[in-house]
Protein backbone atom coordinates (compact mmCIF):
# COMPACT_ATOMS: atom_id res chain seq x y z
CA UNK A 1 0.00 0.00 0.00
CA UNK A 2 1.81 3.06 -1.31
CA UNK A 3 1.04 6.44 0.84
CA UNK A 4 2.69 9.29 0.01
CA UNK A 5 4.97 10.25 3.03
CA UNK A 6 4.15 14.01 3.24
CA UNK A 7 0.20 12.66 4.29
CA UNK A 8 2.35 10.84 7.51
CA UNK A 9 0.35 12.71 10.90
CA UNK A 10 2.18 10.53 13.15
CA UNK A 11 5.44 8.44 13.37
CA UNK A 12 6.45 6.60 16.37
CA UNK A 13 10.02 5.00 15.88
CA UNK A 14 11.86 2.53 17.86
CA UNK A 15 9.71 3.25 21.29
CA UNK A 16 10.65 1.27 24.13
CA UNK A 17 8.80 1.94 27.29
CA UNK A 18 7.49 0.40 30.24
CA UNK A 19 6.66 1.18 34.47
CA UNK A 20 9.67 1.21 36.30
CA UNK A 21 12.37 -1.40 35.59
CA UNK A 22 9.47 -3.22 33.72
CA UNK A 23 9.84 -3.17 29.91
CA UNK A 24 6.40 -3.72 28.29
CA UNK A 25 7.30 -2.50 24.84
CA UNK A 26 10.28 -2.85 22.71
CA UNK A 27 11.19 -1.39 19.45
CA UNK A 28 7.84 -0.30 18.19
CA UNK A 29 7.88 1.36 15.11
CA UNK A 30 4.34 2.66 13.24
CA UNK A 31 3.24 4.93 11.27
CA UNK A 32 -0.43 6.68 11.09
CA UNK A 33 -1.28 8.69 7.72
CA UNK A 34 -3.90 11.45 7.39
CA UNK A 35 -7.53 10.65 6.87
CA UNK A 36 -6.60 6.99 7.57
CA UNK A 37 -8.18 4.82 10.47
CA UNK A 38 -5.79 2.17 11.70
CA UNK A 39 -6.38 -0.44 14.38
CA UNK A 40 -3.78 -2.33 16.84
CA UNK A 41 -4.82 -5.73 17.45
CA UNK A 42 -3.40 -8.36 19.71
CA UNK A 43 -3.68 -10.28 22.94
CA UNK A 44 -4.02 -9.35 26.54
CA UNK A 45 -0.26 -7.51 27.48
CA UNK A 46 0.97 -6.97 24.04
CA UNK A 47 1.27 -3.57 25.04
CA UNK A 48 -1.32 -1.92 23.04
CA UNK A 49 -2.40 0.55 25.74
CA UNK A 50 0.35 0.98 27.23
CA UNK A 51 1.98 2.43 23.39
CA UNK A 52 -1.48 5.06 23.92
CA UNK A 53 -0.07 6.10 27.54
CA UNK A 54 3.47 7.13 25.87
CA UNK A 55 2.09 8.19 22.75
CA UNK A 56 -0.53 10.51 25.32
CA UNK A 57 2.58 11.51 27.65
CA UNK A 58 1.12 9.63 30.61
CA UNK A 59 4.65 7.71 30.62
CA UNK A 60 7.55 8.99 29.40
CA UNK A 61 9.65 6.45 26.74
CA UNK A 62 13.22 5.04 27.62
CA UNK A 63 14.23 5.49 23.93
CA UNK A 64 12.56 6.10 20.59
CA UNK A 65 11.09 9.33 18.98
CA UNK A 66 7.34 9.66 18.48
CA UNK A 67 6.51 12.90 15.90
CA UNK A 68 3.08 14.28 15.43
CA UNK A 69 2.84 16.88 11.92
CA UNK A 70 6.39 16.24 11.92
CA UNK A 71 6.61 17.81 15.60
CA UNK A 72 9.12 15.64 18.17
CA UNK A 73 6.25 15.19 20.81
CA UNK A 74 8.12 12.19 22.93
CA UNK A 75 7.16 12.81 26.68
CA UNK A 76 5.81 16.07 26.66
CA UNK A 77 2.78 15.79 29.20
CA UNK A 78 -0.77 15.31 28.21
CA UNK A 79 -1.42 19.18 28.65
CA UNK A 80 0.66 19.95 25.90
CA UNK A 81 -0.09 16.61 23.52
CA UNK A 82 -3.84 18.08 23.39
CA UNK A 83 -2.75 21.63 22.24
CA UNK A 84 -1.38 19.44 19.07
CA UNK A 85 -5.20 18.31 18.77
CA UNK A 86 -4.74 15.03 19.18
CA UNK A 87 -7.64 13.28 21.70
CA UNK A 88 -7.48 10.28 23.84
CA UNK A 89 -10.26 7.98 24.87
CA UNK A 90 -9.10 5.13 27.19
CA UNK A 91 -10.49 1.95 28.15
CA UNK A 92 -11.18 3.20 31.40
CA UNK A 93 -14.25 4.80 32.35
CA UNK A 94 -13.34 8.99 32.50
CA UNK A 95 -17.04 10.17 31.91
CA UNK A 96 -17.72 13.01 34.69
CA UNK A 97 -20.63 10.98 36.42
CA UNK A 98 -22.45 13.69 38.22
CA UNK A 99 -22.45 16.42 35.34
CA UNK A 100 -25.15 16.08 32.76
CA UNK A 101 -23.87 15.19 29.26
CA UNK A 102 -23.75 18.57 27.98
CA UNK A 103 -21.52 19.73 30.77
CA UNK A 104 -19.66 16.83 29.97
CA UNK A 105 -19.73 17.64 26.57
CA UNK A 106 -18.57 21.47 27.61
CA UNK A 107 -15.49 19.97 29.72
CA UNK A 108 -14.35 18.90 26.44
CA UNK A 109 -13.62 22.29 25.14
CA UNK A 110 -12.19 23.73 27.99
CA UNK A 111 -7.87 23.11 26.49
CA UNK A 112 -9.69 25.46 23.64
CA UNK A 113 -10.48 28.17 25.42
CA UNK A 114 -13.02 29.21 23.20
CA UNK A 115 -17.00 29.88 24.22
CA UNK A 116 -18.21 30.41 20.66
CA UNK A 117 -17.31 27.43 19.58
CA UNK A 118 -18.69 25.39 21.92
CA UNK A 119 -22.47 25.25 20.81
CA UNK A 120 -21.12 24.51 17.11
CA UNK A 121 -19.01 21.59 18.33
CA UNK A 122 -21.61 20.37 20.18
CA UNK A 123 -24.36 20.28 17.66
CA UNK A 124 -21.64 18.11 15.48
CA UNK A 125 -21.50 15.47 17.96
CA UNK A 126 -24.98 15.50 18.61
CA UNK A 127 -25.55 14.53 14.88
CA UNK A 128 -23.15 11.86 15.38
CA UNK A 129 -24.56 10.68 18.48
CA UNK A 130 -28.77 11.50 18.33
CA UNK A 131 -29.11 9.22 21.59
CA UNK A 132 -27.01 11.62 23.66
CA UNK A 133 -28.70 14.84 22.30
CA UNK A 134 -32.22 13.16 23.70
CA UNK A 135 -30.66 12.78 26.87
CA UNK A 136 -28.24 15.88 26.91
CA UNK A 137 -29.40 17.12 29.99
CA UNK A 138 -29.05 13.51 31.85
CA UNK A 139 -26.93 13.02 34.55
CA UNK A 140 -24.15 10.23 33.36
CA UNK A 141 -24.27 7.75 36.09
CA UNK A 142 -27.63 7.09 35.62
CA UNK A 143 -26.98 5.79 31.71
CA UNK A 144 -25.92 2.71 30.49
CA UNK A 145 -22.39 1.86 29.96
CA UNK A 146 -23.19 1.86 26.38
CA UNK A 147 -24.21 6.01 26.66
CA UNK A 148 -21.03 5.82 28.55
CA UNK A 149 -19.17 5.26 26.23
CA UNK A 150 -20.44 7.47 23.88
CA UNK A 151 -20.24 10.97 26.14
CA UNK A 152 -16.33 9.83 26.35
CA UNK A 153 -15.82 9.66 22.52
CA UNK A 154 -18.31 12.78 21.96
CA UNK A 155 -15.99 14.94 24.80
CA UNK A 156 -12.77 13.46 22.83
CA UNK A 157 -14.48 14.79 19.48
CA UNK A 158 -15.74 18.15 20.95
CA UNK A 159 -12.54 20.11 20.43
CA UNK A 160 -12.48 18.64 16.34
CA UNK A 161 -9.12 16.86 17.08
CA UNK A 162 -6.87 15.70 13.99
CA UNK A 163 -6.12 12.86 15.42
CA UNK A 164 -8.18 10.13 17.76
CA UNK A 165 -6.96 7.62 19.94
CA UNK A 166 -9.50 5.20 21.48
CA UNK A 167 -8.58 2.14 23.23
CA UNK A 168 -11.57 -0.40 23.11
CA UNK A 169 -13.90 0.98 21.98
CA UNK A 170 -16.62 -1.65 22.17
CA UNK A 171 -15.05 -3.17 25.71
CA UNK A 172 -18.25 -3.99 27.63
CA UNK A 173 -21.37 -2.94 25.11
CA UNK A 174 -24.25 -4.99 24.45
CA UNK A 175 -24.32 -5.73 20.61
CA UNK A 176 -26.89 -2.84 19.69
CA UNK A 177 -24.63 0.15 21.02
CA UNK A 178 -21.50 -1.89 19.72
CA UNK A 179 -22.70 -1.52 16.09
CA UNK A 180 -23.56 2.22 16.39
CA UNK A 181 -20.28 3.23 17.87
CA UNK A 182 -18.05 1.71 14.97
CA UNK A 183 -20.14 3.16 12.60
CA UNK A 184 -19.92 6.71 14.37
CA UNK A 185 -16.24 5.54 13.96
CA UNK A 186 -16.48 4.94 10.47
CA UNK A 187 -18.93 7.92 9.53
CA UNK A 188 -16.36 10.24 11.41
CA UNK A 189 -13.24 9.22 9.09
CA UNK A 190 -15.55 9.00 6.00
CA UNK A 191 -17.54 11.87 6.46
CA UNK A 192 -14.94 14.45 8.69
CA UNK A 193 -12.03 13.19 7.83
CA UNK A 194 -10.83 12.56 11.76
CA UNK A 195 -7.81 10.32 11.74
CA UNK A 196 -8.35 7.47 13.74
CA UNK A 197 -6.02 5.29 15.68
CA UNK A 198 -7.61 2.28 17.50
CA UNK A 199 -7.32 -0.42 19.90
CA UNK A 200 -9.64 -3.25 19.76
CA UNK A 201 -10.14 -6.52 21.08
CA UNK A 202 -12.57 -7.51 18.34
CA UNK A 203 -10.19 -7.66 15.59
CA UNK A 204 -12.22 -8.78 12.62
CA UNK A 205 -14.72 -6.05 13.45
CA UNK A 206 -11.65 -3.67 13.63
CA UNK A 207 -10.13 -4.50 11.00
CA UNK A 208 -12.84 -4.53 8.45
CA UNK A 209 -13.61 -0.96 9.10
CA UNK A 210 -9.83 0.14 8.95
CA UNK A 211 -7.22 1.17 6.35
CA UNK A 212 -3.82 -0.94 7.77
CA UNK A 213 -3.74 -2.27 10.97
CA UNK A 214 -0.64 -4.14 13.04
CA UNK A 215 -0.51 -6.46 15.12
CA UNK A 216 1.53 -6.22 18.89
CA UNK A 217 2.58 -9.52 20.67
CA UNK A 218 4.69 -9.03 23.88
CA UNK A 219 5.49 -5.74 22.73
CA UNK A 220 7.05 -6.22 19.45
CA UNK A 221 5.59 -5.75 16.01
CA UNK A 222 4.23 -8.96 15.08
CA UNK A 223 2.41 -7.79 11.42
CA UNK A 224 1.76 -4.93 10.05
CA UNK A 225 -0.30 -4.07 6.34
CA UNK A 226 -3.90 -3.63 4.76
CA UNK A 227 -6.18 -4.62 6.77
CA UNK A 228 -7.06 -6.66 3.94
CA UNK A 229 -4.21 -8.72 4.04
CA UNK A 230 -4.40 -8.64 7.46
CA UNK A 231 -8.07 -10.43 7.75
CA UNK A 232 -6.44 -12.82 5.12
CA UNK A 233 -3.34 -13.68 6.79
CA UNK A 234 -3.98 -17.77 7.94
CA UNK A 235 -1.94 -17.25 10.98
CA UNK A 236 -3.41 -14.27 11.93
CA UNK A 237 -7.19 -16.02 11.52
CA UNK A 238 -5.89 -18.76 13.32
CA UNK A 239 -4.54 -16.30 16.01
CA UNK A 240 -7.12 -13.43 15.98
CA UNK A 241 -10.12 -14.44 13.42
CA UNK A 242 -11.60 -17.47 14.97
CA UNK A 243 -10.06 -19.62 12.41
CA UNK A 244 -11.57 -18.32 8.47
CA UNK A 245 -12.44 -15.06 7.26
CA UNK A 246 -15.79 -13.69 6.04
CA UNK A 247 -15.77 -14.02 1.93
Amino acid sequence: MNIPEDTRLLHIRDIEAGYGKISVLHGITMDVFSGEIVSIIGPNGAGKSTLFKAIFGFIRPQSGSILFDNQDITAQPPEKILKYQIAYVPQERTSFPDMTVEENLQMGMYVVGEGTRVRPAMQRVFELFPRLAERRRQTVKTMSGGEQRMVEIARALMPEPRLLLIDEPSAGLAPVINKQVFATIRKLNMDYGTTILMIEQNARQALEISHRGYVLEDGYNRFKGSSKSLLHNPDIQQMYLGGTTRQ
